[in-house]
């Protein structure tokens, strides 16, 4: 068996990979000279998968396997009997997004190792040079100059005794700041240990992360196992944890560093919250690079990837991640490294500056406190940005107002407090009370014949308005999945939705802080429920006119779409948290499985991951609180271990039915919540407890289950908190 090592050295990576594919049978002299023309084939099923360790078959009878460690691993290849001369194909220049900017490989027969350097960014044009140099050592391209990339690589071999399976192993290692750190890092976290020693590392690490929540395995069913454990295991995967591999303003910097950041609009939800109830030393290193962004740039980061900055989508959504820590973790801050004062002061910076420019962090935060919302068609001459989105980015400018508000009640900034209490509540300066959507526009004579009163139909929507206080309609529908326009929903500059991938259906339930205000401006809980049901059933119609469902099919609910994240629980702030739990059973059975179709789309950096953990467990977090929703668990036992704290919480779900977890609850189940108690102690409410009452103090937690579905229709209780309602006025 040989061994060569191989270091790969990346600046600004973008989804660069090493190609490995074996030659055509006549040779390197006749094969092709293009490497983006070389083609892997792997037709077979034998795809091997699991944490820490990855394997796959070519047809050719080529066994490819990968362990690794932080920034290195193994990689072990087994030839067919009787290869006495194994092929191999490095690729320097072909990326996915074909953005190579020029780099170098360098070949050392002597010492057996490879080194592989480059820049890679934005993307360019392929352009192929059909060349090729036998016996060279060594390659130095730059971006050529006409616009293209240069395809180039390397292909070299091996000499080799004939065993009955030769075997190859390559030792990567990989660095973001020089070849060298990436062979340093090879030596350091592999060095001379076996593929199998390696792979054994690997799986303890994985073992440590996963087993953070434990389930009763034996009574669960097994594909609510395999959904729980998958998305754990998604969810450890992201932010990339780049410590001491940092380039440019983060070069040799003190602090954690974590690239991956994806966007922090899909992450503050929910992922964050799963790693607060676990993993605070992990939170707190996130939370640090954050302050670092601040510390370097003037603005925590937004969206990071590939050490270079990403868009902004709904705003600076740091503000929701680090106050999430802080009224989790302010007790221990000191001890996990954070200065609460440090963080505030990042906090305010995105609360009250405008960056130069807020496409890429901070907010556009002088339009919106000058008018109390983000002015669509406003003229800014004072920053840079791209003037769309103005309906969600004061929804979300108001919910991070709301995580800045939490942080300055806890340090006891009483007039801070106050007024971003008051900024957190602009999200019902959006709120057009005149639009009407499904039933209305287009169907009023119809409706006013069957004698409809229009007093019983939900009305009102949140729409982006002018700087003179007008609102610029937009359709509800728009960019809703009953939409069949070609029309620009994301980031592009003629988004005149007024929504971030989004419709006005799917955001006007956006208020997490002051959910009991929205259900007033909707008309009151009847109402409230009536929407929400009509927000989620296709085909469906709450109207007691069967001729006109057809102008009511509904649908809006997107469940690989962030803003509808809390939608299925809305319920429980109407008072009718059996409901939610039908929803919550519904959304995942509809939504997501074992299969490899199992996910709405992008997991977003575990998103998708840590809102089904939450799901599948029976609760929700509210971001920026140290509140929990409570559901019906889907399975009937489980315990959340946090090593910091050195605590541990059991869940037991008494009178757990395995019938209940399936799309639709049959009657007669017990799945519904009767009561639920905390350490012996009955829960204030049946609907909602605290992270300071339960997971910090640890012990059990035991949640009856019901078939009396009215019954378990009722908070008995406070509802969940609002401002509006006199929550969240004191921190824990």
């Amino acid at each position: 068996m040989e061994t060569l090592r191989l270091c790969r050295f990346y600046v600004r990576m973008d989804s660069i990979h090493a190609q490995r594919r074996s030659p055509p049978a006549n040779g390197f002299v006749n094969s092709t000279r293009m490497v983006g023309n070389i083609s892997l084939v792997h037709s077979r099923l034998d795809t091997q998968a699991s944490p820490g360790y990855f394997a796959q078959t070519l047809d050719n009878n080529i066994k490819m396997e990968a362990t690794p460690t932080r920034r290195a691993g193994l990689e072990r290849f087994t030839f067919p009997v009787g290869t006495t001369k194994p092929y191999f194909v490095l690729d320097l220049a072909n990326d996915l997004p074909v953005s190579f900017a020029g780099g170098h490989l360098d070949i050392d027969p002597a010492k057996g190792r490879i080194t592989i350097g480059g820049l890679w960014g934005s993307s360019t044009q392929s352009f192929g040079l059909d060349a090729k140099g036998l016996g060279q050592t060594h390659l130095n391209l730059s971006v050529n100059l006409i616009g293209g990339v240069y395809q180039s690589g390397a292909l070299f071999s091996f000499d080799l005794p004939p065993p009955a399976h030769p075997q190859i192993i390559l030792r990567v290692g990989v660095s973001f700041v020089s070849a060298d750190q990436a062979c340093a890092n090879a030596e350091s976290e592999v060095g001379d240990a076996t593929f199998d020693e390696v792979l054994a590392n690997a799986k303890a690490e994985w073992q440590e992360k996963l087993s953070k929540v434990e389930i009763d395995i034996a009574n669960t069913p097994a594909n609510v196992t395999e959904m729980l454990y998958s998305s754990l295991y998604r969810a450890n995967l992201t932010p990339n944890n780049a410590t001491g591999e940092t380039q440019g303003v983060f070069a040799n910097t003190s602090s954690f560093y974590f690239d991956s950041l994806y966007c922090s609009w899909d992450t503050f939800r929910t992922f964050y919250p799963l790693l607060a109830l676990h993993s605070p030393v992990e939170f707190a290193q996130i939370v640090d690079s954050y302050i670092d962004g601040w510390r370097k740039n003037g603005w925590m980061p937004e969206c990071r990837a590939n050490n270079l900055p990403g868009w902004t989508q709904g705003g600076s959504s740091a503000d929701i991640i680090v106050s999430h820590f802080a009224v989790n973790y302010h007790n221990e801050a000191e001890q996990l490294g954070i200065d609460l004062n440090e963080l505030y002061s990042a906090l305010l910076t995105d609360g009250d500056l405008n960056p130069p420019e807020w496409n890429i962090e901070g907010r556009q935060v002088n339009v919106y406190k000058q008018f109390g919302y983000v002015p669509f068609a406003v003229l800014d001459v004072s920053s840079t940005g791209r003037q769309t989105r103005e309906g969600s980015r004061t929804l979300e400018y108001a919910f991070e107002d709301f995580g800045i508000k939490q942080v300055a009640q806890l340090l006891g900034k009483t007039d801070d407090a106050e007024r971003y209490t008051n900024r957190s509540l602009f999200y019902r300066n959006v709120w057009d009370p005149s639009v009407v959507s499904d039933g209305f526009k287009g169907t009023m004579i119809c409706i006013r014949m069957w004698d409809v009163s229009l007093n019983n139909i939900p009305a009102g929507f949140m729409q982006k308005r002018f700087s003179n206080g007008t609102f610029a309609f937009t359709n509800p529908i728009n960019c809703s999945p009953n939409d069949n326009s070609s029309r620009s929903c994301s980031l592009q500059s003629d988004n005149v939705n007024g929504f971030y991938e989004s419709s006005s259906w799917e955001y006007s339930w956006f208020a997490p802080h002051d959910t009991a205000h929205l259900i007033e401006l909707m008309g009151g809980n009847a109402t409230f429920v009536k929407r929400l049901d009509h927000f989620f059933d296709v085909g469906k119609s709450w109207l007691p006119l069967p001729a006109l469902t057809e102008l009511w099919q509904a649908g809006y609910y997107l469940a690989g779409n962030e803003p509808s994240f809390q939608t299925p629980i809305g319920y429980h702030y109407a008072n009718h948290p059996a409901l939610s739990v039908d929803r919550v059973r519904e959304v995942v059975f509809t939504n997501f499985d074992i299969t490899a179709a199992g996910l709405p789309g992008n997991d977003d950096q575990a998103a998708m991951a840590s809102l089904l953990s939450f799901h599948l467990l029976g609760l929700y977090p509210v971001p920026s609180t140290t509140e929990f929703l409570i559901l019906s668990p889907f399975t009937p036992k489980y315990t959340i271990h946090n090593s910091f704290l050195n605590v541990s919480t059991t869940v037991t779900t008494v009178n757990y039915d395995t019938k209940s977890v399936q799309k639709t609850i049959p009657p007669g189940t017990a799945a519904y919540v009767q009561n639920v108690t905390v350490n012996g102690v009955p829960s204030a409410s049946r609907c909602h407890f605290d992270f300071y009452d339960v997971f910090r103090v640890g012990g059990d937690v035991v949640i009856t289950l019901t078939a009396d579905k009215a019954a378990a229709d009722d908070c008995l209780g406070g509802l969940p908190a609002s401002i509006s309602t006199g929550g969240f006025s004191q921190s824990r």
